[in-house]
């Protein structure tokens, strides 16, 4: 188990939560709504704004930036140098399967498959709007389904990888998921989750998250990887 980034070459991104509310209030007259009524607005927007995020849907995947990604397709300079590094870091070669959980529409999986073709891909995602705008070569081998229940057999993947997925479940949930991966794993998993280091970053992950419902501090993440049994690597993903 080793606390690494492996996300290092991935491109950063930012979602503009701090002008959300405004943005969907500008039709209905924000500035004539006095502190309180403000507040209240918010909360609502910020709910409706969860709720339809977490359909994942098309709004999700290809929606207003708003509701998450602002538009989900594929381009060589997220998904390459990322598996690149996984390959390398890895030592996976041909023959070897890899598991995605929370694999969307695919896209690393298709790199993966370019970086070695003959390497057996998988993977998984509770979107089925994802799956059916996946790319046509990678989705026989994309699963509709719940990380909670891998439906895999134990000691399957030289290497399991879940990206900002598994803390999209509830806590009892969340820890499901990561003794499935523990189970499906033959050799090696990384995960990152939605975490802080401190106070400053606690506020921003609190604006920035939309999906996750599991959430906390490193500390507390390193105590639940205990508590399940998950021995693989991780990191973190904090809110900028």
């Amino acid at each position: 188990m080793a606390e690494i980034n492996l996300l290092d070459l991935y491109p950063s991104s930012k979602r503009p939560l701090e002008e959300r509310g405004k943005r969907k209030l500008a039709g209905v007259g924000w500035i004539s709504l006095d502190r309180e009524q403000r507040d209240n607005a918010d909360i609502l927007i910020e709910y409706k704004l969860l709720e339809r995020a977490r359909q994942f849907g098309k709004e999700y995947f290809d929606g207003d930036r708003l509701y998450g990604y602002g538009g989900y397709y594929y381009d060589s300079r997220f998904w390459t140098d990322t598996v690149r590094r996984f390959g390398g870091y890895y030592k996976l070669k041909e023959d070897t399967a890899v598991l995605d959980i929370g694999c969307a529409k695919g896209f690393m999986l298709y790199d993966f498959k370019k970086l070695i073709p003959n390497i057996n891909v998988a993977g998984i995602d509770i979107s089925q709007y994802a799956y059916e705008q996946a790319m046509e070569e990678i989705k026989p081998f994309i699963t509709v389904g719940n990380a909670k229940i891998l439906p895999y057999p134990d000691r399957f993947f030289e290497l399991v990888i879940s990206i900002n997925t598994v803390d999209y479940l509830p806590l009892e949930e969340c820890k499901q998921a990561l003794r499935e991966i523990e189970r499906v794993k033959k050799k090696h998993s990384f995960i990152s989750v939605h975490a802080w280091r401190n106070d400053e970053e606690r506020e921003r992950m609190l604006k920035w998250n939309i999906t996750a419902l599991t959430y906390m501090h490193v500390d507390d993440w390193k105590k639940l990887f205990k508590e399940v049994g998950y021995k693989g690597d991780y990191w973190w993903f904090i809110a900028h």
